[in-house]
């Protein structure tokens, strides 16, 4: 058995956790394996959304395996339970960097997860892939985001919703990095649009009451609420809200495509929210049935195949189509093949390509809707919506590494 087989078994001991590889025998037998560190949310606030990642991350790395590896070379998961705690993902980022020694890593779930390790990736000149919809903004060179980003879901999202229903709008987020930046992003456009913000809130991460909340909804009088929260505890709004009978459309870039709260909760408690997103279950595309029934095959009690899932799966098999082409897993070759601008796939939602500027990726953007008994509808699609906004602010990750986070209101410098 090679050491590196040991640590990983070791690192599962410890947390509890399983080093994931496959088939076994090949990893067994294999001196030199890629390693492939999984640092995501096996419990905890967060788990309901995370689970699926870590599974889709198996599915790849197994289906790789068994037909020949990276370059002969099996891929060996070392995975760890960050148990939706910020100071475990600094724990375990340095470990799999310093100790297990991990060819690139796969992580988080949170922005505020993301932005506690991103720094001790940087300080190590790791190589970390993002694969998660968050709140858009990260220029770093040591990283690669596979989820969807404002400019491609509140750019198609808040102006169908304001056509549809009305330009006066309240926002509901979870208070932190991710609320916070979108909720920036939703004023932005709906003043670009003509409209008006009837309200804005912020709420704590495990708030589970929103009696005030609802309140100041129906006082407020929006057409539509925009909601932005995150976590098992803040998914309570919505059959409180039901029970209040709020009825108002939601518009929003994370519920459903993530929590999949309409499979969570009761009808019709989530009737006529709209969300962007790139990736859930219901796409009844070919692509789509395939990768869900190979998911479905291999994780049966899966309660949901999310778009966080179909954003890791396709980022192992990016992943591996970057080192083959760069012959490497040095980051430095991998973001020369990046820089020529042409890594696509033909992944479950559509082709997927990675923006060489902002290490970003381009997506299919469908609008699901949630129907009175829970059912999904797709009013609209949107084909190979690029992540422009950081390129076109001035983040161009070809020529500069700032290794910073920006926002509308705190663009890039322009060169």
């Amino acid at each position: 058995m090679s050491k590196s087989v040991l640590r990983g078994l070791r690192a599962a001991a410890l947390t509890g956790t399983l080093v994931l590889g496959s088939p076994l025998q090949s990893a067994l037998a294999a001196e030199n394996p890629i390693k492939l560190g999984v640092l995501e949310d096996q419990s905890g606030d967060f788990a309901a959304a995370t689970i699926g990642k870590v599974h889709a991350i198996q599915l790849a790395a197994d289906e790789i395996n068994k037909a020949g590896g990276i370059m002969g070379r099996p891929l060996e998961l070392v995975a760890y339970d960050t148990q939706s705690d910020n100071t475990r993902y600094q724990e375990f980022m340095r470990r799999v960097l310093q100790r297990d020694k991990v060819d690139v890593v796969f992580a988080g779930f949170s922005s505020a997860s993301r932005e506690a390790y991103r720094p001790i990736v940087d300080q190590f000149n790791g190589f970390a892939f993002y694969n998660n919809q968050y709140e858009g903004g990260v220029c770093d060179g040591h990283m690669i985001v596979t989820g969807a980003v404002p400019e491609q879901q509140f750019s198609t999202l808040i102006p169908y919703m304001m056509e549809k229903y009305g330009k006066n709008v309240y926002t509901l987020a979870a208070d932190y990095n991710f609320g916070q930046i979108s909720a920036e992003w939703v004023r932005k456009i709906v003043k670009e649009n003509g409209g008006k913000m009837a309200g804005e809130e912020f709420i704590p991460l495990g708030v589970s009451q929103f009696s005030q909340s609802i309140q100041n909804i129906q006082k407020a009088k929006p057409d539509f609420v925009v909601t932005l929260l995150v976590g098992t505890a803040q998914a309570s709004y919505y059959e409180q809200a039901a029970s209040a009978n709020v009825n108002l459309p939601m518009a929003s870039s994370v519920n459903v495509g993530q929590g999949y709260e309409h499979k969570r909760f009761k009808p019709p408690s989530l009737k006529d929210m709209f969300v962007t997103t790139n990736y859930i279950e219901e796409i009844d595309s070919p692509k789509s049935k395939e990768f869900y029934a190979k998911f479905k095959a291999k994780f049966p009690n899966e309660p949901y195949v999310n778009q966080e899932a179909e954003n890791s799966y396709l980022a192992v098999y990016l992943y591996k189509q970057m080192v083959e082409r760069a012959k490497s897993t040095k980051r430095e070759e991998i973001r020369k093949v990046i820089a020529l601008g042409d890594v696509c796939m033909d992944a479950p939602e559509g082709k997927v390509c990675i923006d060489p500027k902002s290490q970003h990726m381009s997506h299919t953007i469908y609008l699901a809707k949630v129907g009175a008994d829970h059912a999904i509808s797709f009013p609209k699609v949107w084909e190979d919506i690029k992540p422009y906004w950081l390129g076109e602010a001035g983040c161009d990750l070809t020529k500069k590494d700032p290794m910073a986070q920006y926002t509308p209101s705190n663009p890039p410098p322009k060169p």
